[in-house]
């Protein structure tokens, strides 16, 4: 028996049996379904990671206080070995870097007439703009003279002056910031979140005067305390150079023999430790998904042995009118095949149409891996062919003189 007839005889069987074919081919549409869907929820996640990093600008170091065990602990009393004149002394004394913003911040309440928002007041020096990549909206950005004098003055992310004054001009606007009034020299142009802060939902002071004017409690003895340094290197060639001397200057300045006080992450560093987290996510939800491929496999070797035994009196025939058994094998296996492909090409329009309901609800991107569906299809028609030879071995193997007594 040549191919063609093998499958136009498996399509019939299995279209006279619609019902069943369609309960068999269930599960390998909900595993296909499950693992395209897991694996482009994964693949959206790790670009919306990977976009919201590259938020924090090009080529950037960031300078952290304490060591990085420390941190990882989440001790509750964050370490104040990083001042100022750190920040001052890396875009002094460091040929590699281009930029250097130090920033500290608390939790204040922002008040406009009667509205209130209770947002991150931020304490930045100029070079902010610059090293974060960020762009003014309207007015100015906060000058060295603003931070040399302790300037009450303000600059707004995009959210928060919509919350604050809607669609009016928010500069030249005096507002409350916890007990000080300042007044809004500009907007930010908005960005979104990075390092777990909302810079369109903040408020931006010179640095100086949100620590002496806002921010409570102990001070460095070294001098004005900050909550990270952001570095921006001249370039990428020159990052590892940039960590380097950073790493050498403080370590002098803190005199350091053992145990740095410090720890320097790059952006590199933040995208590879992101890829590795979602790349294990992702192969998590897709093995979970996977499961159910396997279970649509059972079902389907279940089915075809129900079929074999129902459809004795047909083998029995075939071979007596001189079918080998490598036709019968052939049939069962093909009509396997048949539907488990079926089942994959299936389910992988609604793993599709999955991933893109995703990239319509929920702030990751749709995206559709071309080679997961290649291999989910590939897996599901694997998987017709590894669990119905065993069916169609029993079938091939019935002596067809039992078959037609049977029957």
């Amino acid at each position: 028996m040549n191919l063609p007839e093998s499958l136009s005889m498996a399509t019939k069987t299995l279209t006279g049996n619609r019902l069943r074919s369609a309960l068999t081919m269930l599960g390998i549409i909900i595993g296909n379904a499950s693992v395209i869907t897991m694996v482009g929820l994964g693949e959206g996640a790790q670009r919306f990671v990977n976009d919201e990093l590259e938020t924090l600008g090009p080529n950037v170091l960031f300078v952290i206080p304490g060591n990085r065990e420390t941190r990882q602990l989440g001790s509750l009393n964050v370490p104040r070995t990083l001042v100022l004149a750190d920040a001052v002394a890396i875009a002094e004394q460091v040929p590699s870097v281009n930029g250097v913003a130090p920033e500290t911040s608390a939790r204040q309440l922002v008040t406009f007439r009667n509205r209130n928002a209770n947002v991150n007041a931020v304490g930045v020096t100029p070079d902010f703009l610059t090293v974060r990549s960020f762009e003014m909206a309207h007015g100015r950005f906060i000058s060295d003279l603003d931070v040399t004098r302790n300037a009450q003055v303000a600059v707004l992310g995009g959210t928060l002056s919509q919350r604050l004054f809607d669609d009016q001009p928010a500069l030249g606007q005096t507002l409350r910031v916890g007990g000080v009034t300042v007044e809004v020299v500009g907007v930010l142009e908005p960005k979104g979140s990075n390092l777990g802060l909302d810079y369109d939902d903040a408020v931006l002071l010179p640095l100086t005067t949100q620590a002496n004017r806002l921010a409570g409690g102990e001070r460095s003895p070294y001098g004005l305390d900050v909550a990270f340094i952001a570095v921006s290197a001249r370039d990428r060639a020159s990052m590892a150079t940039a960590e380097f001397q950073i790493t050498n200057l403080l370590r002098l300045r803190h005199n350091i023999r053992d145990e740095d006080d410090f720890y320097i992450n790059s952006q590199d560093t933040l995208l590879n430790i992101a890829g590795t987290i979602t790349g294990a996510l992702t192969l998590l939800l897709a093995a979970i998904a996977g499961i159910s491929l396997f279970v649509g496999g059972i079902g389907i070797m279940n089915i075809m042995l129900v079929s074999v035994r129902e459809r004795t009196q047909e083998i029995g025939l075939r071979k007596a009118i001189g079918a080998s058994q490598g036709d019968i094998l052939g049939q069962f296996l093909i009509e396997a095949i048949i539907l488990s492909v079926a089942g994959g090409i299936i389910g992988t329009g609604l793993g599709v149409s999955g991933i893109l309901l995703i990239g319509v609800l929920t702030p990751f991107a749709a995206s559709i891996a071309p080679g997961a569906i290649i291999l989910t299809v590939s897996i599901s028609g694997g998987i017709g062919l590894f669990f119905g030879v065993f069916p169609a071995r029993q079938a091939a193997k019935l002596d067809p003189i039992v078959a037609l007594r049977t029957a």
